[in-house]
Order: C-alpha cells, then sequence, then structure tokens
C-alpha cells in the first residue's frame, strides 16, 4: 500500500470536515448582521440565539483544522514548509480572525453592555468573513498552480496570489459558507428567525449555484482531470436539492445536501492537485505527493495512531451534537448575567 498516497486522502478528508463544520460556524457569524430584526431588546436576543446554535460546538469543529495542520507537517513536511512559508500573511490574517473571532464568542456574555456587545459582534463577524475568503483564495492557488523554484520553495509575492481565479474561489466559499449557515440556522432554530433564515437560504442558494458553478466549470476545463465532471454535477444536484428542500421546509435534508455542495468542492479540489499537493503554475517545478511525504515509517506510525483514535474523536464530536440538538427561540434566551462596567470598576478600586 502507497501510504504516503493514503495520507493525501486522509488530509482531503480532515479538510472536508473542516470546511463543513466550520463552514456553517462561518455562516452563522457572517449572519449576525443579516438575520436579526425588531427594536435594539429583540435584535439583541436574535443574536444570542445565532450564538448559542454553535456555541457548544464552534470549538470543536476547529479541531479539524488543527488536525489537518498537524497531519501534513507530520506526513508531507515539505508541503507544509512550502505551504506555510509561502502563504504566510494570508494565512496569518485567517490566524489572527480565528483568535479574535473565539475570544468574541467566549467573553461576548461575560459584561452586560450594549457597547461592550456590539464589539463582540463586530469581531465575530470580522472573524468569519475573513476566513470564508481567504480559504477559498487560498485553494483556488493550489488547484491553479503557484510559482516555485528549483527547491520547491514559493517565489511569488502576495500579488500573485490574488488573481481573478483565486479570488473568484474566494467568493465561492463565501457564498457556499453563508448559505450552509442559513441552512443551520433554519435547522436550529424555531419562530421567525427560523423564516427569516429560509428566506436568506432560498435567495442565496440561487447565487450559489451561479458563482460556485463559474468557478467549478473554470477548474475543471482549466485544470482538472475529465473525472472529475461527475464531482461538478454531483455539486451542482446537490445545490438544486437545497434550493427546493429549503422550499419545502425540510431543513435537515437542505443542510446535508448543502454539506454535499462542499465535499463535492473539495473532492475537485484534491482530484485537481493530484498527483501533486502543490502545483507549479503552468505545470512547472510541481511539488508532488512521493517528493513531499514522509519516510514509511513515520507514515505507518501515524497511519496506526490514526487508526485508534479517529474513531473516538468521531464517536465524540457526534454525540455532542446530539446533546445540543435541540432548536432554540428567543424564548430560551434568560436575562443577562454578566458584570457591568460598575460592578468591575468597584471590584477593581
Amino acid at each position: 500500500m502507497d501510504l504516503a498516497l493514503v495520507w493525501f486522502f486522509i488530509i482531503a478528508v480532515l479538510w472536508t470536515g473542516y470546511l463543513v463544520l466550520e463552514g456553517f460556524d462561518f455562516g452563522v457569524g457572517m449572519l449576525m448582521s443579516l438575520l436579526p430584526r425588531g427594536d435594539a431588546a429583540h435584535r439583541e436576543k436574535e443574536r444570542r440565539v445565532l450564538v448559542n446554535s454553535i456555541g457548544p460546538v464552534w470549538d470543536g469543529n476547529e479541531v479539524w483544522l488543527l488536525t489537518a495542520a498537524g497531519a501534513t507537517f507530520a506526513a508531507f513536511p515539505e508541503w507544509y514548509a512550502t505551504l506555510f512559508s509561502g502563504f504566510y500573511l494570508p494565512l496569518l490574517a485567517i490566524l489572527v480572525a480565528l483568535i479574535v473571532r473565539g475570544v468574541a464568542f467566549e467573553y461576548r456574555g461575560k459584561i452586560s453592555d450594549a457597547v461592550w456587545a456590539r464589539r463582540c459582534d463586530l469581531a465575530i463577524q470580522v472573524g468569519s468573513w475573513v476566513p470564508a475568503i481567504l480559504w477559498g483564495v487560498l485553494f483556488a492557488n493550489l488547484v491553479r498552480g503557484v510559482q516555485l523554484d528549483e527547491a520547491h520553495q514559493y517565489v511569488g509575492g502576495l500579488g500573485a496570489l490574488l488573481n481573478p481565479f483565486a479570488l473568484l474561489g474566494g467568493l465561492t466559499t463565501l457564498v457556499l459558507f453563508l448559505l450552509h449557515g442559513a441552512v443551520f440556522v433554519a435547522l436550529k432554530t424555531d419562530g421567525a428567525i427560523r423564516v427569516r433564515a429560509r428566506r436568506f437560504a432560498g435567495a442565496l442558494s440561487v447565487v450559489a449555484l451561479a458563482v460556485a458553478g463559474a468557478w467549478a466549470v473554470w477548474t475543471q476545463i482549466a485544470f482538472s482531470p475529465a473525472w472529475t465532471w461527475a464531482v461538478v454535477l454531483v455539486g451542482a444536484l446537490a445545490l438544486v436539492g437545497v434550493l427546493r428542500t429549503n422550499r419545502a421546509g425540510r431543513e435537515g435534508y437542505a443542510f446535508t445536501l448543502s454539506a454535499v455542495t462542499i465535499v463535492a468542492a473539495v473532492v475537485l479540489i484534491f482530484g485537481s492537485m493530484y498527483p501533486d499537493v502543490l502545483p507549479g503554475l503552468a505545470g512547472g517545478n510541481s511539488l508532488s505527493i512521493a517528493e513531499a511525504a514522509s519516510t514509511p515509517y513515520t507514515l505507518t506510525v501515524m497511519t496506526w495512531v490514526a487508526v485508534a483514535l479517529t474513531p473516538v474523536v468521531l464517536l465524540y464530536q457526534g454525540w455532542t451534537y446530539w446533546v445540543f440538538r435541540r432548536r432554540l427561540t428567543v424564548d430560551h434566551i434568560p436575562a443577562p448575567a454578566g458584570l457591568t462596567w460598575k460592578k468591575i470598576k468597584d471590584a477593581a478600586f
């Protein structure tokens, strides 16, 4: 068995898990200012509904990113080194956005103050919009190819990463995550916000079909093998299915089909990259799976560890989603229980 190829597949699976799960997290974060309606008090309650809908799971979803990055470092160290050095600035922007977003989630309810809540909401939104766009830009560049020298080091600048194909890729992940988040809100809430989320998802599914379809066809024609046409078709049919099931009020099916669309996008990306982990621009100086892989002994040890621990992680995360499966409404939102600035000042002085 070619363990390097096995780990290329495993890393694709890890990225699939991350983008499917964190994708609806990003979508909910971006919807913080788009879905809530009513007076100030009611909008605040609906924003808290959105935060609470992903509160028990968002940090667990990010573990998939850590695992994907760690697996890349261990299984393909040269890929990791070239990727994280060449794409340093956009990856740093993503990291900062995720940190700011995580802090805002954790501390939003600690202080009962409208200004504090607005600032945390802004941090959550920025921390969701930035990665939602930049992940698409980065993966599109992996499909298109980047400028590598003979030592497989990235020699292009930041501007080279912001090409039209990559920017369309960023717009694609943005609309797919927004759609995924809207469908999740419709699945996880009830009442007026559920109705609004369904309407938003219905309109956005048409936009996603146009934008994602354009990027997928461009990818297929310019960079992909023939067999991934089937993947493009599956993704398109899944988006059409999202539109129809969402209109019928079948949020569970709509969410599943939205996830299928993201899975299809990841398969298209990694299928287009194969047999390279980092294609060179116009086919030059590509970094192949075999060239980037660790030693067979390292890959063997990693495989046994993955076989032993992966089922435990999947069972635990599945149990978490099952426990927090109930729908939320504004009626479930209690009065703010955080400290006020006056209490903080009195305690400090």
